[in-house]
């Protein structure tokens, strides 16, 4: 499972010219789930992203987590993030996880953040999308449960 999180001052994701899902100041999330991946990957993900504390305090350090700000959730499922370009230049979508299998993790992804975040938008998954993000910093992350 890999997530690639961005912290935003406002992010929106639209699907056939409207608006499905929309946040300000907080984190853009990209998710992938690959065919191993479990619940039991979810729940790590998800706590680490949580934990992050890559929002500036006062002193300008990045020091508070998305609660501390009360920050906001987008959360976009991508399949993409496991394209394999080791042969030709067409990628190779083979390591992603079912549609079936993902879009099962994601609605569970989602019921995870819900849990401790008050506001938490999503896309729709399997369909496509146009996100539009102001990125701040710019800062990005990417979780790979492998590396965790």
């Amino acid at each position: 499972m890999k997530f690639v999180i961005q912290r935003v001052n406002h992010a929106s994701v639209t699907v056939d010219h409207r608006i499905v899902g929309e946040i300000q100041k907080g984190f853009l999330v990209l998710i992938g789930v690959g065919e191993d991946d479990t619940k039991e990957s979810a729940d790590k993900l998800v706590r680490k992203m949580l934990g992050l504390r890559i929002f500036q305090d006062d002193q300008g350090k990045t020091n508070l987590s998305l609660k501390d700000v009360q920050g906001q959730l987008l959360l976009v499922s991508q399949f993409t993030l496991y394209a394999n370009c080791k042969k030709g230049s067409r990628p190779s979508f083979i390591q992603a996880g079912s549609p079936q299998k993902a879009e099962e993790l994601y609605e569970y992804i989602i019921e995870k953040c819900t849990e401790s975040v008050p506001v938490v938008e999503k896309g729709i998954f399997g369909a496509y999308m146009k996100i539009l993000l102001e990125n701040d910093g710019p800062f990005t992350i990417i979780l790979d449960e492998r590396d965790l």
